[in-house]
């Protein structure tokens, strides 16, 4: 599914115009963007939460040469899908 699918999507289930669902739309990302950029985790409910998570530095290893480098600590986002979810698509499947 790509924002466009998800712009139609919002249209047809609201009766708004195509531009006011994008806009919803990219004023839902950017909050959630913004949110997970200050290092704040985001939790939907029913949906699931994103967590920022630290990874430290670790040796690594150039596949090409060989070379042992370090990669650079950094941020990361994990998603936790929440139970309700989690069982829906699990339904899903056990139905198709």
């Amino acid at each position: 599914m790509t924002k466009a699918d998800i712009v139609e999507k919002i249209m047809t289930g609201t009766g708004l115009t195509k531009r006011d669902s994008a806009e919803i739309m990219e004023a839902l990302f950017s909050i959630m963007k913004s949110t997970l950029e200050q290092g704040e985790n985001l939790k939907i409910s029913g949906f699931g939460s994103f967590v920022v998570k630290q990874k430290n530095d670790r040796k690594g290893r150039n596949p090409q040469t060989g070379e042992t480098i370090t990669i650079a600590s950094r941020r990361i986002v994990t998603f936790k899908p929440s139970t309700i979810l989690r069982n829906a698509i699990n339904c899903e499947q056990a139905k198709g």
